[in-house]
């Protein structure tokens, strides 16, 4: 394998992935069509699904857990409900009445992909877009996500010096039970604390058990290129047994047609958390492991292309009475894995950087650690291509040396190619015995290359999957190293930069077809970069740019050593 077919060999590579992803993309089966407004009115729930009748967890008392019941029609105007709305330091939430539901939460810190001027929506209920959080009790006659509740006052702004914020809503059981469900807001957290304090008002102890759960559509927002792998977007469970599991939306389709179907999740366990997750962004409900509660998560196809995620947990015992509480926190933000690692077990294998995880976390923490010292995202793309360059400089070194002699001797090759230009057995004996005659590994250009090509892809997905660098500034026209450069510029300096690259590489092409491919192949994955994020695309051009001066340099050295040697044989 000489160096024109490696590069060859992993432009194509390369190029396959990316059409592989567009295609499955373009052929994925479309999601059912929203019902409209009269439709859905004469049909069950769609924007509040029933949540399946559930099987009580391990432990759990032997009558079982009731069904959640179904949900109102999406037409319906449901009396008293109302919305109220939250403001804290880091997000404004809207709560409806109706159930405590979160139908909104904007991130203040984060902008909408198209409009910078707006927050980024990361929980919405609007015709384009739903992803929402819900939760109620299981248990005869307690308030689910259907039940109105009356809201406590209270304030509805974190003011300076505040802490924390509790919003308390109150629902009674038609048999005198009362519960109170807390939606407590902290500051600089994205945790919502959601709580229910159940009060036993009859004469016989009662077992309620809580679910939380995610409703949504299969839209997913942010930047998707046509020619750059998509990230995740759908449910996901993480439990001891199961680790972190994708359910993606074609998996519960497939559930949906054949209840039969074996669970791709263990479904009771006494650990783990449930979540939705899409590009740069996450909401999870996160049951405590320290208290193993026993639990079990379930998902669901809903009408109008909606979908479920979601866990059950049992409250504990409460006697006639008494007040018994459960409560699971709620995660709503960025995927900062550093705090998401603080919160839950496993929560940060929510940034997805694909089977190089080994080596991407690694490269993400020196990206992280150069901006610490830099301040600029960009110049930390820089600064870390630069370090990895000099990591492997040894290895480029020799690959470097290697097709400079190629290029040294280039001209005897032609003349090779030209005397046995009918005799291509003989061409390769005779290719190899000067290969052996000037002691150059023909090899020795590909292997270094190779050896690195894992690290170049953990740092694709480094780059792609980090919400930091989203909407982040580097320098002139690139105020967003996530999304394509808007002029064009750097995809243009590829281009140059990797035509230069191809003139460097020393090793002829008798074959003029592949000659041309070589040539054409630089300008065909400048289109490709048009539509990748800058920061991207900044990569590759630092990371061509010095193997460029590399190999000019050793070229320089060697024609040097070749006039050298030359002159003292006369």
């Amino acid at each position: 394998m000489d160096t024109q077919r490696l590069i060859l060999f992993v432009i194509f590579s390369f190029s396959a992935l990316f059409l592989w992803e567009a295609w499955q993309r373009e052929n994925r089966p479309p999601p059912p069509p929203v019902a409209s407004a009269p439709a859905a009115a004469t049909k069950a729930a769609t924007d509040l699904p029933a949540v399946p009748a559930a099987t009580p967890p391990a432990g759990a008392p032997p009558a079982g857990v009731p069904a959640v019941p179904g949900a109102a029609p999406a037409a319906e105007v449901v009396p008293g409900a109302s919305q109220i709305t939250i403001t804290t330091d880091l997000y404004r939430a809207v709560v409806d009445t109706q159930g405590g539901a979160l139908t909104e939460v904007a991130l203040r810190q984060h902008h909408d992909q198209d409009d910078k001027s707006k927050p980024y929506l990361a929980i919405q209920k609007s015709p384009g877009r739903t992803l929402i959080a819900q939760s109620g009790l299981l248990g005869e006659g307690l308030p689910n996500h259907r039940t109105v509740y009356q809201p406590l006052p209270g304030p509805r702004e974190l003011a300076a010096g505040q802490d924390k914020l509790e919003l308390r809503l109150q629902a009674s059981a038609p048999n005198g039970d009362k519960v109170v469900q807390t939606l407590t807001f902290t500051r600089g957290s994205y945790v919502i604390d959601v709580a229910y304090d159940i009060t036993n008002a009859g004469s016989a102890p009662i077992a309620p058990f809580a679910y939380f759960q995610f409703t949504r559509d299969t839209k997913a927002l942010g930047l998707q290129s046509s020619f750059a792998p998509v990230s995740y977007t759908g449910p996901v469970v993480y439990n001891d047994t199961d680790k972190f599991k994708k359910v993606d939306f074609g998996e519960i389709d497939k559930l949906a047609a054949d209840p039969a179907r074996k669970l791709p999740f263990t479904k009771n366990t006494d650990n783990g958390w449930v979540a939705m997750v899409e590009h740069y962004f996450v909401t999870a409900w996160l049951p405590s492991d320290e208290k193993k509660l026993k639990r079990e998560f379930y998902t669901r196809k809903l009408d109008g292309g909606l979908y479920a995620a979601g866990v059950i947990v049992p409250a504990p015992a409460i006697a006639p009475g008494a007040t018994g509480r459960v409560d699971v926190p709620l995660y709503v933000g960025p995927q900062d894995q550093d705090q998401l690692a603080k919160l839950a077990t496993g929560l940060d294998l929510v940034v997805d950087y694909g089977i190089f995880t080994v080596l991407a976390a690694p490269l993400f923490w020196l990206l992280k650690w150069l901006h610490g010292i830099i301040g600029n995202w960009g110049w930390a793309i820089i600064a870390m291509t630069i370090i990895i360059k000099s990591a492997f400089y040894p290895l480029n070194h020799a690959s470097a040396r290697s097709m400079a002699k190629m290029k040294v001797i280039a001209p005897k090759l032609k003349a090779l190619q030209e005397q046995y230009a009918n005799d291509k057995q003989q061409l390769q004996v005779k290719m190899m015995e000067m290969y052996k005659q000037e002691k150059i590994n023909p090899l020795g250009g590909c292997l270094p290359i190779l050896v690195q090509i894992p690290v170049f892809i953990a740092l694709y997905w480094v780059l792609l999957s980090a919400v930091e660098l989203r909407h982040a500034p580097w320098w002139g026209w690139i105020q967003d190293l996530s999304a394509p450069d808007p002029w064009y510029v750097l995809p243009v300096i590829y281009a140059i930069t990797a035509y230069l690259q191809v003139k460097l590489s020393p090793t002829p092409i008798s074959d003029p077809v592949q000659a041309k491919v070589m040539q054409i192949m630089p300008i065909a994955f400048s289109v490709m970069f048009v539509f990748f994020p800058a920061g991207l695309v900044l990569y590759w051009l630092i990371n061509n740019c010095i193997q460029i001066f590399q190999q000019w340099h050793m070229n320089y050295l060697l024609e040097k050593e070749a006039a050298a040697a030359a002159a003292k044989r006369r």
